[in-house]
């Protein structure tokens, strides 16, 4: 199989998200039902996190251990990435000593740099541009209590970040619609998502209008990592973009809700909401084990019939 990365959502096919899905739902089934599925045995994962995190370090290595493989995590304060080796250098010797790679930092830049020099699949944890592995865990949720998300309405209230700009690239590749409401300032940058239609998304001043008839509302944290100067100024700018129960009324009766986590409720999702019965943040935050470990087997195995 030829050396796949994951950077971003765009890097799959429709299609090969359809296996993943249903790889996932397999694995999940399996580790519900205490079924070993070890498919990765004597294979290294290593971690790199720049950024600090709990569900992506969690859901990766307990994941990669269920598979039967085995993990390294390096932060850039043990390692020489924190330091002067260069990026490329890093990625020529890890790539060379464990079966695949799992990146969370800053900029894109990084981890496509370190991709192009690593001989093993890259996989995007988080950067400031794109979150894929949550998107492929919010989508498999929703399909999971749903049905297909094609021809759906998603609802994206809040910040023009990775998440938003990755459900963009999501709505594009598998044929539902993204709604946008972000405070003027703070919308997403189209050339940065690298969204070539504008068929997949709608905009919206009024994030209320962007809830209507939504069947899955999310949003994320006002002030993302890294932003943090921004905080009271952010807070500021989004106080009307709190997901709250008028938001979810004008959504279709059995709209869903989802938030990536961690939350700050009364800030950018009102407690009855995200506590509430329509919120699905729980699945989604257990899905990030399943397909990522879908995702790993797949860099590393192709299909599996």
């Amino acid at each position: 199989m030829s050396l796949k990365h994951y950077l971003q959502f765009s890097d799959l096919t429709a299609d090969e998200y359809a296996y993943l899905f249903e790889r996932a739902a397999l694995i999940k089934k399996k580790f519900k039902a205490y079924d070993k599925h070890q498919t990765l045995t004597d294979r290294t994962l290593a971690m790199i996190f720049e950024k600090a995190s709990t569900r992506t370090r969690v859901s990766f290595e307990a994941g990669m251990y269920q598979l039967g493989g085995s993990v390294v995590h390096l932060t850039t304060g043990d390692s020489q990435l924190g330091r002067a080796e260069p990026i490329e250098d890093s990625a020529r010797v890890i790539s060379r000593m464990v079966d695949l790679v799992m990146i969370r930092t800053y900029e894109q830049t990084k981890i496509e740099r370190f991709a192009e020099h690593s001989r093993v699949p890259v996989i995007n944890g988080l950067t400031n541009e794109f979150h894929p592995c949550q998107i492929l865990a919010d989508i498999f949720t929703f399909i999971e209590h749903r049905g297909s998300i094609r021809g759906k309405t998603v609802a994206w209230v809040g910040d023009g970040n990775n998440m938003a700009n990755t459900w963009l690239q999501a709505a594009e590749l598998l044929g539902f619609t993204v709604h946008l409401s972000t405070p003027s300032g703070y919308e997403v940058d189209q050339a940065v998502a690298g969204v070539r239609s504008h068929d997949a998304y709608k905009v919206f001043k009024d994030p209320m209008q962007a809830c209507e008839g939504a069947d899955l509302v999310t949003t994320d944290v006002w002030t993302s990592m890294g932003f943090e100067a921004e905080n009271e100024a952010r807070k500021a700018a989004f106080a009307d973009w709190c997901v709250d129960t008028e938001m979810m009324r004008v959504a279709r009766p059995d709209a869903l809700f989802m938030h990536c986590l961690p939350a700050h409720r009364g800030e950018e999702v009102q407690a009855d909401v995200i506590d509430g019965p329509q919120s699905v943040v729980w699945d989604e935050a257990e899905n990030r084990l399943h397909v990522q470990k879908a995702l790993m087997e797949y860099l590393l195995l192709g299909r599996i019939q």
